[in-house]
Order: C-alpha cells, then sequence, then structure tokens
C-alpha cells in the first residue's frame, strides 16, 4: 500500500468520512480469521518489528507472550515490556514511511520521536534537535539542555556529513537555512 496517496486520499475525507472509515477498519481488526493468520505466523522468543502510533515509528522487539487480542512484545531499545494489538506487527517488513510534501517544512507524517531535525530561530540562528514528542501542531525537540516547541512547517531535515565521519550532529546550533520557530517551551 502508498501510504502517502492513501492519506492524501483521506485529507480530502470529512469528518463524518473519516469517523465511520475508522469504525469499519476497527470492525475489521477484531474479526477472528486474520488474528489467527497473524498468529499462525508467530512464535514466542522471535523478533518482531512494530508500529507504535505515537512516536510514527516501528520499533524492534521480541514476542514474549501471546494472548487472545493482544501480544507482550520486550522493546529491545528500552528493553519494557508493551502489550500490543497483532495488526502493529510489521511481519512483512513493509515501508511504513509517509513521504508526502508540504509546501514548506514537514508534515506530521514525515517525522518520528528521535528523527533529527533542523530549524531556524527567532534570532536566525540555525539549531537542530532530536524530536521527543509529536503534537498536533508542533513538534517538541531537544535542543542541548532546552526543549523547543516547533511548528512542521518551520523544520527541515539534518542532512548527514562525510566530514564529520558519517555520524548523525549533536542536536544544538546549527549553521545553514530557515525557518520561524515558536521559541523553546518555558517561556525562552
Amino acid at each position: 500500500m502508498n501510504y502517502t496517496e492513501i492519506v492524501a486520499t483521506l485529507s480530502q475525507a470529512s469528518a463524518f468520512d473519516l469517523f465511520r472509515l475508522r469504525a469499519a477498519i476497527d470492525r475489521v481488526l477484531d474479526q477472528p480469521g486474520w488474528m489467527s493468520a497473524v498468529q499462525a505466523r508467530l512464535r514466542v522468543g522471535m523478533s518482531v518489528e512494530y508500529f507504535e502510533p505515537q512516536a510514527n515509528r516501528t520499533f524492534k522487539g521480541q514476542l514474549l507472550e501471546m494472548r487472545r487480542k493482544q501480544a507482550v512484545v520486550l522493546d529491545l531499545e528500552t528493553r519494557k515490556r508493551w502489550l500490543i494489538s497483532y495488526a502493529a506487527i510489521n511481519l512483512d517488513g513493509t515501508d511504513v514511511a509517509i513521504r508526502e510534501q508540504p509546501e514548506h517544512g514537514l508534515s506530521r507524517h514525515a517525522v518520528a520521536v528521535g528523527d533529527v531535525v533542523g530549524f531556524l530561530d527567532r534570532e536566525q540562528q540555525q539549531r537542530s534537535g532530536r524530536i521527543l514528542r509529536l503534537n498536533d501542531k508542533t513538534v517538541t525537540l531537544q535542543v542541548g539542555p532546552q526543549q523547543w516547541r516547533v511548528a512542521y512547517a518551520l523544520l527541515h531535515r539534518v542532512v548527514e556529513s562525510s566530514a564529520d565521519g558519517g555520524g548523525l550532529p549533536e542536536p544544538g546550533v546549527l549553521e545553514g537555512a530557515s525557518a520561524r520557530v515558536l521559541g523553546p517551551e518555558g517561556g525562552k
């Protein structure tokens, strides 16, 4: 499935259409037939990749337990246990990225918690930070010791440089591009 095309189509739907579609999808997800097919491909102890909607990205985990409607997974990054829907498990390694191109900046669907992005602050100084949280209209970034809330339209990708050995830059102040910011959380 091309998620980018689906999101573009959904953006033209009414709120009622979206609500009705969500209800239909929820009903399909609750059907035991396909859930049994997913469970048949899983084994306790196997490595899995699962999608977490709040972070808008996939995580790697280990399947610890299979329950009737949900699975218990150990997140390999945080070592925390999560109860997830079988529908969240990416059995086929599907690319979950949504690559829509907004007029300016990045869209909510184009970024995920943990991504490093850049923006231009009020003093026209280039900054970069790691995404901590996706909000409705802004992202919360960790920029050095501060947290900033920045509108999606003001963000840009931070490209790795071969000059620094290929590693990601430390979040903080960089040189380059342009955007405007809401400012750091806490009023600074």
